[in-house]
């Protein structure tokens, strides 16, 4: 027994630094968020306790639930993109010609920062003298959008980016989920005469499917808290046409010196996200999970 004590205590010593780092990196940080969001704070002067005014006129702001909308269509187009990926790395797992080439080519994005990205895609959507708008005139349309100055259309015009930037990491990983379901499986599917396509539909994709779960909940969640590539492409603009919950929190607490109603919608987001995230394992949960 007191081996079995001082065994714990060695394991809780060895856990302990780790404990430390998120507690002193995650939760105090959470924990203060949610109580600046109760105070009327420039960042200055003395902090002034209102109580949960913050957050209510936060729940009542128009501003605050467009940029919510905002988040939620990104979050929507992330996930439809999966399947694009899912595609692709199929493709490639099918040893195609090509596909070492490829795959790198797909990773290429990651390399990249934000910022890179940023500034690289504000060359293409160029009104004037961008790649896009000159193939598009090269095509015949004489007056092509000014892709991130127009309102109706800005917001899924920075969508394409961050897809483009994503791709790589998500091909990735079902690229080596796919790799790791055993050839005897596929050989005998192709033994039984199997197609290609039944190969994919009827053993690959179910021995990946928990692999799958887990990115649709990665591109939800990453899409609700997304930030620094739309930030520097518009910066929210024009009017507000390509706000996102974390650009918004950012304005009202950077900007506009907000820093107590910046901490309430900061604090807003995590709420929200971690209501979606158990939303979301609970909508993709096996039967099996679920009684675990």
């Amino acid at each position: 027994m007191n081996k079995v004590m001082s065994n714990k205590w060695i394991i809780a010593l060895y856990v302990l630094p780790a404990l430390l780092l998120i507690a002193v990196l995650i939760f105090i940080p959470l924990i203060l968020t949610g109580y600046y969001g109760l105070m009327d704070w420039n960042g200055i002067a003395a902090m002034e306790f209102i109580g949960l005014e913050n957050y209510i006129n936060a729940i009542q702001d128009a501003k605050f639930w467009e940029s919510a909308l905002h988040s939620f269509l990104l979050a929507l187009f992330s996930t439809l993109s999966l399947l694009v990926y899912l595609a692709i790395s199929l493709i490639l797992a099918s040893k195609i010609k090509g596909s070492d080439l490829l795959r790198k080519i797909y990773l290429l994005p990651m390399l990249l920062s934000s910022v890179a990205i940023a500034q690289l895609w504000i060359k293409v959507f160029n009104p004037s003298n961008g790649m896009l708008n000159s193939i598009l005139m090269a095509l015949g349309v004489d007056n092509p959008p000014a892709w991130l100055a127009e309102p109706s259309i800005v917001l899924y015009a920075i969508f394409i980016p961050i897809l483009w930037q994503y791709a790589g990491f998500y091909i990735l990983i079902y690229y080596a989920a796919l790799k790791n379901i055993p050839e005897s499986l596929v050989e005998a599917a192709r033994i039984d005469g199997a197609t290609p396509l039944q190969i994919a539909y009827k053993i690959k994709l179910p021995l990946i499917m928990s692999v799958f779960k887990v990115t649709i909940v990665l591109a939800i969640v990453g899409s609700l808290k997304y930030f620094d590539l739309i930030y520097v492409m518009t910066g929210g603009g024009p009017n507000g046409a390509s706000e996102v919950m974390a650009s918004y929190m950012y304005k009202l607490a950077f900007s506009s010196n907000e820093f107590g109603y910046g901490s309430a919608i900061g604090f807003l987001l995590l709420i929200i996200t971690l209501i979606v995230t158990v939303i979301v394992r609970k909508a993709t949960a096996t039967k099996e999970e679920i009684q675990y």
